[in-house]
């Protein structure tokens, strides 16, 4: 037997009402009737839900648990009517998905107008695989990443090239005291994110120096750069944007070197008939590229 949503909304105003006259009232029902939907309820789970003192209708233990169940279930289904409404979308809450090493800076930078309206924001992070399942799966409204997704892999995705950093070298002043770039990265320990784009173009240059770098750490967090960073265990190889905070507090300071290293961005979305009207307002602005 499936379960009875009726039986579960009439529980759900017992429950909050914690009366069965006064929620007999508020439903239009009549309270012998109201009760043989409580009861015919608590015969399909199995547990009582109330425990009758008086006129008090106390919820028991299982009660508690099916009306935190029932809040969520009909929680979900406003938020359905509120996505496919016209002029109610806005109020469905907006489901961001984050790469793990993306810049916490950059996704607070993003994310701005959606933290200005009075939508609820989810914000989850992983890795790319994941976060991509999801968002195929209607699960998130967009997934910022520093790479576009695999075509082969996902060809019904969008992705959308917002925005592009400089790649630059970051740290205490006192590291930065070399006269050219090759001294530079052969005196000092650097600190090196796993994100690609970087990755691969700091294997580029120090192979065009002739440079053996000392690695000090090879990091999958941007917040962990930054506290290395912070901590002198060496010099970060990063946006500056990662380290915004420090640069402008003179805790960093960087190197007056170019790297010819770029970082893209990327908000990857889905095709879809009703998307977060959100999104507009987020990716229209800032995407100059559009893959997908």
């Amino acid at each position: 037997m499936r379960l009875n949503y009726h039986h579960l909304r009439y529980f759900q105003e017992v429950a909050r009402e914690g009366n069965l006259t006064r929620a007999a009232a508020r439903l239009n029902l009549s309270q012998s009737a109201l009760s043989t939907q409580i009861r015919q309820l608590e015969e399909r789970l199995g547990h009582a839900l109330f425990e009758r003192t008086g006129r008090a209708m106390l919820l028991t233990e299982a009660g508690r648990i099916a009306l935190d169940h029932a809040e969520r279930i009909f929680a979900v289904g406003d938020d359905l009517v509120a996505t496919l409404s016209e002029g109610g979308a806005a109020q469905a809450p907006l489901r961001v998905g984050a790469l793990s090493t993306l810049s916490r800076n950059f996704q607070l930078r993003f994310l701005r107008p959606a933290l200005a309206s009075d939508a609820e924001l989810v914000l989850s992070s992983g890795g790319s695989l994941s976060l991509l399942r999801a968002l195929e799966d209607l699960a998130l409204d967009v997934v910022l990443l520093t790479d576009p997704p695999p075509r082969d892999n996902f060809p019904t995705l969008v992705a959308h090239r917002i925005a592009e950093q400089s790649v630059g070298i970051h740290g205490t002043s006192h590291r930065l005291s070399h006269g050219t770039l090759a001294e530079l990265l052969a005196s000092e320990p650097v600190i090196l994110p796993t994100e690609s784009s970087i990755r691969t173009g700091f294997d580029s240059l120090v192979a065009r120096l002739g440079v053996t770098p000392r690695i000090a750490a090879i990091v999958d967090d941007m917040a962990m750069v930054r506290l290395l960073a912070r901590s002198d265990l060496g010099l970060a190889i990063t946006p500056a944007v990662v380290l915004a905070d420090e640069l402008a507090q003179g805790l960093l300071a960087s190197a007056p070197f170019p790297l010819d290293i770029v970082e893209s961005f990327y908000a990857v979305t889905a095709q879809r008939t009703f998307p977060h009207p959100l999104l507009e307002r987020l990716i229209g602005p800032l995407a100059d590229h559009r893959d997908g």
